[in-house]
């Protein structure tokens, strides 16, 4: 065996052996010294880590800090040929994907630049696409990188919060992603997990939802010792499930970070396992069957359940008894300890008791009468006004479908924003006789006046919102507006580096922008969190006077047009 080889399977097993990880990580064999760290930045920060609750998503990889600031080089962690160039008005902004040969992929987003030669390409297929917008995958032979290469230098485009470098390890095949500290990636950690609280749910054979009783009960305790605070037993009685909030620090400047994995033990047997070692992306939304969606809808509150819906995809959750329901009918106290730790192996204990007591009973509150929507089926709704549509694997569990049309409205309720749902549904709502006029101009709004898109077919509009909640048809005649910031009639540019302008939408949302110099296309950059559009000066204007059109579209085909003249 070789030294190196010989060296990776130690530093495996001793990262195994420190973790308590025979209960916890998988048999999956990573590279531990293949890769460097993309940043030069010691010691190395997070603002956040792999697999941390977001709205809506599991974060994808970590979140290095850069200081706040941009331009921070970025290297390659690896040989190997970037195969994928992205640019977005939103998501990770100016993105870098870089092929290794041991069959991993290295991401980073939010940059603020590429390297030369790769925004050189970049550029050539933004105007030979005439889109600022690209998702472009080379040949392997077009941009090889060597370890340590700078490839791009940190930023904060896209939806980026504030200046850092994101930064996946992904599997090259199945695109799924992967921690990047089980792949070697360093970050300075000592610091064990900290909980706050758990909850019991009272679920008593019926699906969890939002009228499910809960109780809560804080936590006390610091360095990786936790109790109840102030119970030393918990009575309960028939099926219950429960849940933890915790969070996690590394050494240094770290972020408020999240959890690798959490163990739930009763009477000294694992009854459910979760780690987040890797994911696909495809079920990242199932964060919402994961958590307790309602109370974070509801009260913001990050709480992440012990027991698995039915529907829920995810692939997890191991050493799962019942899907971590427990029964407590049998009259005998029991000893529960959850054990949680973060991805550098450190790890926090809570111990409590439950004492089964038939009288501790909860009773939900009584529910309004509706259909029920089976998880694993396809289920339809249909009257006068609205189709409903749920493809199979949009629930998470058998739902209580309850639908009314608000009076002296022409609001549809669909259930309510508290029950998640995994792949959306398809809402065709009819036209009035009033608005046929505007067919091509109608779309479908939530509650919030928030567009959910829309097409006219046969008499409807049809769109597909992501989650439940109130809906009505709006109309969109209104153009998107153009700002401009440093350019005017007749103005001289010659001083200028750049032209600015922002760009808005009422409704549907801009679709596209397009600028012309001299009847030519030029590329024009989008911040969507700023509305800022802007043209970076090049060697295709020249000294002189030249013309200028701006058109800005709406996803409902209004245009705005800003036309001047200036000279450079």
């Amino acid at each position: 065996m070789h030294y190196k080889n010989l060296f990776a399977l130690l530093l495996l097993l001793i990262f195994i052996k420190s973790s308590n990880a025979q209960k916890v990580y998988s048999n999956n064999k990573y590279p531990l010294t293949d890769f460097r760290q993309p940043l030069d930045i010691n010691p190395p920060a997070l603002a956040g880590s792999f697999g941390e609750l977001r709205a809506n998503h599991f974060h994808s990889g970590v979140d290095f800090r850069t200081n706040q600031r941009i331009g921070y080089p970025v290297f390659a962690v690896a040989d190997g040929y970037i195969s994928r160039l992205r640019v977005q008005n939103s998501g990770f902004g100016l993105a870098l994907y870089v092929n290794h040969p041991n069959g991993f992929t290295s991401v980073y987003g939010h940059l603020s630049r590429f390297n030369p030669k790769i925004g050189q390409e970049v550029k050539n297929i933004q105007y030979r696409n005439k889109s600022y917008e690209i998702d472009e995958f080379p040949n392997e032979n077009l941009i090889p990188v060597r370890k340590g290469d700078i490839i791009a230098y940190s930023g904060n485009t896209g939806s980026s919060g504030g200046p850092h470098l994101h930064f996946e390890l992904r599997d090259t095949k199945t695109e799924a992603t992967i921690n990047p500290q089980l792949l070697g990636i360093q970050i300075p950690d000592n610091i064990p997990p900290v909980i706050s609280a758990i909850y019991v749910y009272r679920l008593n054979e019926e699906p969890f939802n939002e009228f499910t009783p809960k109780q809560y009960f804080q936590v006390v305790g610091a360095n990786g010792k936790y109790n109840l605070n102030k119970v030393k037993t918990i009575n309960l009685s028939g099926e219950v499930g429960f849940g933890i909030t915790a969070t996690d620090k590394h050494n240094g400047l770290s972020g408020i970070n999240g959890l690798y994995s959490i163990e739930l033990e009763l009477d000294g047997k694992i009854i459910y396992t979760s780690a987040l070692e890797r994911f696909s992306f495809e079920n990242s939304r199932a964060i919402n069957s994961h958590i307790d969606y309602p109370a974070f809808l509801n009260f913001k509150r990050s709480v992440q359940k012990s027991f698995v819906d039915p529907g829920n995809p995810l692939k997890i959750y191991s050493n799962l008894v019942n899907n971590g329901r427990i029964s407590f009918s049998d009259g005998k106290l029991h000893q529960l300890s959850y054990t949680l730790t973060d991805s550098k192996g450190n790890r926090s204990i809570l111990l409590f008791n439950v004492q089964a007591n038939p009288k501790a009973i909860i009773n939900p509150p009584a529910t309004k009468s509706g259909i029920l929507f089976p998880f694993s089926k396809m289920n339809e709704f249909v009257n006068d006004d609205i189709k409903v549509v749920l493809p199979k694997g949009t629930l998470y569990n058998d739902l209580n479908f309850v639908y009314k049309k608000l009076p002296n409205s022409a609001i549809h309720q669909i259930q309510n924003t508290l029950t998640p749902l995994h792949i959306g549904f398809e809402l065709s709502i009819k036209v009035d006789s009033s608005l046929m006029k505007y067919q091509y101009k109608a779309l479908i709004v939530n509650g919030n006046r928030a567009s959910q898109g829309g097409y006219f077919e046969n008499g409807y509009i049809i769109a597909n919102p992501k989650t439940f909640g109130n809906f009505s048809i709006a109309i969109d005649t209104i153009a998107p507006t153009i700002t401009p910031i440093n350019i005017a009639e007749g103005r001289n540019m010659n001083s200028m580096s750049k032209i600015n302008f922002k760009i808005r939408d009422n409704l549907s949302g801009i679709k596209s922008f397009n600028c012309y110099i001299d009847g030519k296309w030029i590329l024009m950059e989008f911040d969507t969190k700023t509305a800022s559009l802007w043209h970076t000066f090049d060697e295709r204007t020249a000294s002189g006077k030249h013309s200028l059109e701006l058109l800005v579209t709406d996803m409902k085909d209004n245009v705005k047009r800003y036309a001047i003249e200036f000279y450079k």
